[in-house]
């Protein structure tokens, strides 16, 4: 049985003594027993408070592994020092470290590390890939989503730092998924915030893995996406990979999660701070 944690999101589990806050961070043990970390949430005391809350042991990571560079998935890696032995692998894309800035009129605000390059590389065994990769056993990195004909989760808002110095609209190049392995032989998505597109992260990863896709979890960006786009992410859920178990927390949205438990009802279940989920 693989089991994912809920250590970070923006809304909490009803009776859960953990606390929210706006950032992702789950625990995610595969049935093969690997166990992954994936995103550390915004800011490491809530990341620290909560794994205690749920007995998670943080020092015992086969790796880390981040779904892109912004600070309310990055923010909690100091904290995660403290726990997380010397040398622990944290898998990222190549593109992770640029820096993000939101800028919406006048206002212009940091949205990246909040920890230096440096001192990543100084305390984690760096391992940035674009290719799909087995960080742990059962547990695997989607690798760059290049091909994006769907919608995206992204804003006008969201930048990052051009090779020329300038600011340039948020490609998202670093985004990425973990896929676990199921033991009946189909495959589970973890989604950080899916900025390239939960349709697009879908295709890729059927298209690479081959084996159907029954449970797709996390972040889904749905929060900004027009009725048209969210219409066809319901439409290809259903059609094309055949209603998949859906947990859509932190960035979905509340408009985006009533219409898939609308769509898919009791196959739409939420992933909340403090929550386990178990998939067999």
């Amino acid at each position: 049985m693989s089991t994912i944690t809920c250590l970070v999101n923006n809304t909490v589990h009803f009776a859960s003594p953990c606390w929210g806050e706006h950032g992702l961070s789950l625990l995610v043990e595969s049935a093969a027993g690997g166990r992954v970390l994936f995103d550390t949430g915004a800011s490491g005391d809530l990341l620290l408070r909560n794994a205690d809350l749920l007995e998670v042991d943080l020092g015992r990571l086969d790796a880390v592994a981040l779904s892109h560079g912004h600070y309310d998935h990055t923010g909690g890696l100091e904290a995660l020092m403290t726990r997380a032995p010397a040398g622990t692998p944290l898998h990222a894309n190549p593109d992770v470290f640029r820096e993000r800035v939101y800028q919406h009129g006048d206002e212009v605000r940091d949205l990246g590390f909040r920890l230096p390059h440096a001192a990543v590389t100084a305390h984690f065994d760096v391992r940035l890939a674009a290719e799909p990769t087995r960080i742990a056993p059962g547990i695997w990195t989607s690798g760059v989503i290049a091909d994006r004909p769907y919608f995206q989760g992204t804003s006008d808002s969201l930048h990052a730092r051009a090779d020329d110095g300038g600011l340039e609209p948020d490609r998202f190049r670093d985004d990425l998924s973990l896929v676990v392995e199921l033991p009946g032989g189909g495959l589970a998505l973890v989604c950080g915030c899916c900025h390239a597109g939960l349709l697009n992260t879908l295709a890729h990863v059927k298209a690479y893995f081959g084996r159907p896709i029954e449970v797709v979890l996390g972040g889904t960006h749905l929060v900004s996406t027009d009725e048209t786009s969210l219409q066809l992410a319901v439409d290809q859920l259903r059609d094309r990979y055949g209603s998949p178990r859906l947990h859509p927390n932190h960035c979905t949205g509340e408009r985006a999660y009533v219409a898939l438990a609308a769509a898919f009802g009791e196959r739409v279940q939420p992933l909340n701070a403090g929550q386990r989920l178990s998939l067999e």
